[in-house]
């Protein structure tokens, strides 16, 4: 092999990358090659950007070809023997909190580096491993191995809760009762129980706990003690550090919280803090051994471990800390038809992704929306990193079976379903850059917290949509497969005059009314089955709400009745099962019962056809207004629960001022956490004309936008009625074609049809049709905790006992599993997003 470049000269003069430089040097960013394949990764010394060798994709030649930039660093990683973790190993025996250790690479691999220059060789690069031992590359060599930890901290971060104080433990009442007996000695006032026990840090009770995490004893005792006294916070004994830390819990708030005077607190009962010694396992520690044990869904009803399964869309996504709800979004995405078809075409040879990759006018594939989809698609659909874990290239991965054909072109291969007795899962693809470009810049998104799967799948699709736009070239919006509109009529019931407008969504979101049943044994609440039908119903249905018409000028009862005004081609309903117990926002686990077959069926009933003749629509109200005046009653009723006035008036004007306080304390509790929730409300903006007019209140354009309208419709409504929120909303529904731009508004000839109506998108034929293609559950008290799980219908998928007929196949992050039906049957009933296509 020939080892002498003529271009030297420029490898000395490259610079090694910034602390604040990411630094690819573990994965292809164009694809899920990485330096543990047999050609390892390329890391272009020049902008640090990583390449896969791969024959048929060949992204760091791509790369090299439009940068120019000529010498890369090769890097290849081996498991050194004996240090691998089999799949059926027992768990480490310890784990005192849940996060994510870093382990030291060293320990666990050997990494071959080597220079390559592509000017001397376009094809694949001219190694040059001699030159590493020069003092000036060795250096940039190994900052670039260096860095790579350094990038990688993002990602090790702590799994563990954020726990804060509550209003009940920093305005804790305390009765002085006398000195409570050691832990251990102690035992629980209405059993025998010496174990679990909660100590009441207002009177001094001691009650057992519940029965949690699969055999910890408790009768629940100390549940009953705050039923029947109201002294909401508690902590357990045995678990009070001589730091002052332990256990803490409020009833109340259903939650674990933190005392910051506990120490103080227990010097009420004779207890030192000083003195004691932990002696029994936090909830934490608990709750971590449960996880390690559980799995959801992964036993069938006749106890037997579910199958994975491996093959072309059946790669499951590594865990990457909390990102369960991403990994259930991202399956179900790239199950539609529509997303398959615009970011992974099938073509064998990789022509599609090579195609964009050389055209691509990002000048990092890092940090392009486009090339990150594609290569999420790449990774979940073309079935190249669906294997067992401990599967080695070449060797046959297991029984085959046949796979089913993509209806939007990508031809049939094959899937595997592993036989053994002990299931073998996957490891998994991390779309680490995937997460970090989706969420950057959004104050939840990019952070390593738990999150809402609904909240994500808008966030993601309007990144999606900000792309497209920003590069008009790229022809093809598959987000426009969920749009559909709502059509929302308002009747004067005096005047009879009549308000339509229409609103763009992507999901159906419905209320599921809880209606109690009972208890269980461990005395969990349970609810009565709910038919989804049931819950549309709800949603479409006629209303009272109190109005202040501009045809009677005066304030009047009027009914708002809402109907589809399009359907679309994807129904995503989201099915809300929050609501508020003792004024805590609780997720319930309320039953829905879906038709049979899972199919929906929407008939002329369910949609509306605007203006109707002989209707008389309800003019525009110009006059001036003074400021809202708040409900009294409402507005008292949030203040005495300790909320600021400020906020209170904002949730107020929020949620239609006071017609329901419970409704104002779900916003304030959406809402608390705002940059600006104590801003002041400026309800008067600057009077003047056109461009004169003041920029309206960020809260009150929020405040719109949260009703459904643009941010550029609630602007626009808040400038013309010089920044009167109540009037803006009636101003918008006055105005229902302007889109808020700049340009004269087409309400302005509010005369007749000539005036050019924004074309509806979605579907306006009737009877459409929908069946259940995919479902995301969710276990656990909220939906920024517990963990997320996808089911989707995958058609064809022969099983070993030759079941040919659709099958529901569970993603459950890197795990990939063949679905019992049975399970499948009560799981979908607790659903919390249903993934409906159009027949």
């Amino acid at each position: 092999m020939t080892t002498t470049c003529p271009h030297l000269d420029g490898l000395a003069r490259l610079q090694a990358p910034r602390l604040s430089q990411a630094v690819h040097r573990e994965e292809c960013t164009q694809c899920f090659d990485n330096q543990d394949s047999p050609a390892g990764i390329d890391v272009c010394l020049s902008c640090f950007n990583g390449g896969c060798l791969s024959t048929d994709r060949h992204h760091a030649q791509t790369h090299v070809r439009k940068s120019g930039h000529g010498f890369t660093l090769n890097v290849k990683r081996k498991a050194k023997p004996n240090v691998k973790r089999t799949e059926d190993e027992e768990p480490p025996a310890k784990m005192t909190k849940l996060a994510i250790v870093e382990e030291r690479e060293e320990d666990k691999y050997d990494t071959t580096t080597t220079v390559k220059c592509w000017k001397c060789d376009p094809a694949k690069g001219l190694e040059i491993p001699q030159v590493a031992a020069e003092p000036q590359v060795k250096s940039l060599v190994d900052s670039v191995i260096k860095s790579l930890s350094s990038a990688r901290q993002s990602e090790v971060q702590a799994w563990e809760e954020e726990i804060t104080p509550c209003e009940h433990t920093l305005m804790l009442e305390q009765f002085q009762t006398g000195h409570i007996a050691q832990s251990g000695l102690a035992h629980c006032n209405a059993c025998d129980l010496k174990e679990n026990l909660w100590l009441c840090l207002t009177c001094g009770s001691l009650g057992c706990g519940r029965q949690l995490y699969g055999g910890l004893g408790g009768n629940g005792h100390g549940l009953e003690h705050f039923k029947s006294t109201g002294h909401a916070v508690s902590v357990k004994l045995g678990t009070i550090t001589a730091e002052g830390a332990a256990d803490i819990y409020c009833y109340s708030c259903d939650d674990a919280k933190q005392d910051p005077e506990l120490a103080a607190h227990l010097s009420t009962f004779g207890i030192n803090v000083q003195t004691l010694t932990k002696t029994e396992k936090s909830m934490t520690e608990l709750q971590i051994e449960h996880n390690l044990r559980y799995d959801f869904s992964l036993v069938a009803e006749d106890g037997q471990a579910l199958q994975p399964v491996f093959g072309p869309g059946l790669t499951g996504l590594a865990n990457l800390g909390n990102s369960c709800y991403m990994a259930s979004v991202l399956q179900t995405l790239f199950a539609l038809p529509a997303f398959q078809a615009r970011y992974y075409p099938g073509t064998a040879d990789g022509a599609w992704t090579v195609k964009h990759a050389e055209g691509c006018d990002v000048q990092l594939p890092a940090e392009c929306v486009e090339c990150q989809m594609r290569k999420v698609a790449d990774g979940l659909l073309s079935g190249r990193y669906s294997h067992p874990a401990n599967f080695s290239p070449g060797s046959p991965v297991g029984s085959p079976t046949l796979g089913s054909g993509s209806p939007t072109g990508v031809s049939p291969q094959e899937s595997h379903q592993h036989p053994s007795p002990t299931p073998v899962f996957q490891t998994g693809i991390r779309p680490v850059g995937f997460k970090g470009l989706v969420g950057k810049g959004h104050e939840e998104f990019s952070t390593m917290r738990q999150q809402d799967s609904e909240e994500f799948l808008g966030h993601l699709l309007n990144v999606v949509r900000r792309d497209l736009k920003k590069y008009n070239g790229r022809e093809g919006d598959p987000t426009t497969v969920f749009t559909y509109a709502l059509e929302q009529r308002l009747q004067c019931n005096e005047c009879k005059k009549v308000r339509y407008r229409t609103d763009e969504n992507d999901v159906v979101s419905v209320a599921v009314p809880a209606k109690e049943s009972g208890k269980d044994a461990d005395g969990k609440t349970l609810y009565e089955e709910v038919q989804l039908w049931t819950c549309l119903d709800g949603l479409l249905g006629t209303e009272a709400l109190e109005y202040g018409c501009p045809g009677c000028q005066k304030s009047v009862l009027a009914l708002k009745q809402t109907k589809f005004a399009s359907f679309p081609e994807v129904l995503v309903i989201h099915a809300k099962k929050f609501q508020l117990v003792n004024w805590v926002p609780a997720k319930l686990d309320i039953p829905i019962a879906l038709p049979s077959n899972d199919t929906l069926q929407f008939t002329e009933t369910h949609l509306g056809t605007g203006l109707k003749p002989g209707e008389e629509e309800l003019g525009d109200d110009s006059s001036s207004s003074s400021a809202p005046q708040f409900n009294e009653d409402a507005l008292n009723q949030l203040q005495g629960m300790g909320f600021p006035l400020i906020r209170c008036q904002k949730a107020l004007l929020a949620t239609g001022n006071g017609a329901d306080a419970e409704s104002a304390m779900e916003w304030l509790f959406a809402h608390m956490d705002d940059p600006d929730i104590d801003a002041p409300i400026e309800l008067k903006a600057a009077s003047g004309g056109g461009g004169g007019k003041a920029e309206p209140n960020p809260e009150q354009v929020a405040m719109l936008a949260d009703m459904g309208f643009t941010h550029a419709q609630a602007k626009k409504a808040l400038r013309e009625t010089n920044g009167d929120a109540e009037r803006a909303v009636e101003w918008l529904f006055s105005h229902p074609d302007d889109t808020g731009e700049d340009a004269p508004s087409a309400s302005a000839s509010s005369g007749g049809g000539e005036a050019a109506k924004k074309e509806v998108p979605g579907i306006k034929e009737v009877p459409v049709t929908y069946k259940l293609k995919a479902f995301i559950s969710h276990k656990g008290p909220s939906v920024h905790s517990g963990h997320y799980v996808a089911h989707i219908r995958v058609p064809n998928l022969i099983s070993v006992a030759g079941d040919d007929e659709d099958s529901w196949v569970l993603f459950n992050d890197e795990k990939v599993v063949k679905a019992d039906r049975e399970s499948v049957r009560e799981l979908k009933k607790l659903a919390y997003l249903y993934v409906f296509e159009r027949v």
